[in-house]
């Protein structure tokens, strides 16, 4: 049974309220509430519902389900939303909370939770996806921003049913349904991955950009490793609850090797998924790492500049020094000459002004002070 237009909401996009639909301004958003179910006779039912009547009983009833909730308060309503289904306060408040763990086993009952990673620019968001799973049916909680990851794995729920076998044992069906939910997060965290790169690859214009600064340049940098390192977060989480789920120790977990050898390639995926992250963060430590040589190289080159004007000014100086010197003192009333003397005085400046100079560079070279001339 598919979603009619009675089981949806019509709201304006831009006023944000409830309305009849009326154009292209109107959005159409979904129910807070999905179910996807198989009875006992083989018959698969799925629906888009704000209410809760008879959902309960549906799902305990069927050979097995997934009833999917999205709330804009997670942590307000999903105590609440697991209760309607009988899961125990225990099970709840240990994957809820400032010291959430990420796997909880109560033989009848158990709950994992995961991240839903986003990237919005260099903000990387890992909101929780809450599973909470019995006998014959999994209850996934979500905020309200990551619903649309889900779309597809609520579009094609009636098939991803279907492949499961009637004759299976209930572990084997749960797994199978486990998974499908699991690799489907998977995946969609998988294409965050895009969006870092996409903001790396802008970052790298700017760096190789001179005229960049670099007050904007360092908050960005470390805006982007930030980001990444909260993605490898993700990612690791998500492989420490596939290793726990892959031995199928938990009651409601199954046995089969097949299957389980399945869970472990999830594993596989998510590892290949942290190398592929782990490389692109080497690559923007090597691009940083080239950064800093391209700008120790222009300091250097500025230093050899001004070490090269110094050293002339060195030799100008000294040059200038002696005759300005030696006129000095034959300026000097006690040194009166006569206009026949005039030519043997330049000569002797002019001497000394040569050789002083010779000498000044002479001392420099030999010290080895004379710095290259820059490329």
């Amino acid at each position: 049974m598919t979603t009619n237009k009675s089981d949806k909401v019509f709201r304006l996009a831009v006023k944000g309220k409830e309305a009849e639909p009326s154009g292209s301004a109107i959005e159409l958003l979904p129910r807070h509430w999905f179910y996807a179910a198989v009875t006992s006779s083989g018959e698969i039912c799925k629906k888009d519902t704000d209410s809760l009547s008879g959902l309960p009983e549906i799902c305990s009833s069927a050979a097995v389900a997934w009833v999917d909730c999205w709330t804009e308060d997670f942590e307000r309503d999903a105590p609440s939303a697991a209760n309607q289904f009988g899961f125990s306060h225990l099970l709840v408040s240990s994957l809820i909370g400032e010291y959430a763990s990420t796997y909880q086993d109560l033989d009848i009952e158990m709950g994992v939770r995961l991240p839903s990673i986003q990237v919005e620019s260099f903000e990387v968001i890992a909101s929780p996806l809450l599973m909470l799973m019995r006998k014959n049916f999994i209850l996934t909680i979500h905020p309200l921003s990551v619903d649309r990851r889900f779309a597809r794995l609520r579009r094609y729920s009636d098939a991803i049913l279907k492949k499961i076998p009637r004759d299976s044992p209930p572990e084997d069906k749960l797994t199978l349904l486990l998974m499908r939910i699991i690799d489907e997060n998977n995946d969609r965290n998988f294409d965050e991955l895009r969006k870092i790169e996409e903001r790396g690859d802008i970052l790298s214009e700017s760096l190789i950009d001179p005229k960049s600064p670099r007050d904007r340049l360092g908050p960005e940098i470390h805006q982007m490793k930030h980001a990444l390192i909260t993605y490898l977060d993700g990612l690791w989480t998500t492989v420490d609850v596939l290793h726990a789920l892959r031995y199928g120790d938990a009651e409601l977990i199954t046995n089969n090797l097949a299957l389980l050898d399945k869970m472990g390639v999830l594993a596989e995926d998510v590892n290949r998924q942290i190398g592929l992250s782990e490389h692109m963060s080497e690559v923007l430590a090597s691009g940083l790492e080239v950064l800093q040589s391209i700008y120790n190289n222009q300091l250097q080159v500025l230093n050899n500049r001004l070490a090269m004007v110094m050293t002339y000014m060195t030799i100008a100086g000294t040059a200038v020094l002696v005759p300005n010197t030696l006129a000095t003192i034959f300026g000097n009333s006690a040194f009166a000459m006569e206009p026949k003397d005039i030519g043997w005085y330049v000569a002797m400046l002019i001497g000394s002004t040569v050789l002083a100079t010779w000498l000044a560079w002479w001392w420099i070279r030999k010290m080895g002070w004379l710095p290259k001339k820059p490329d």
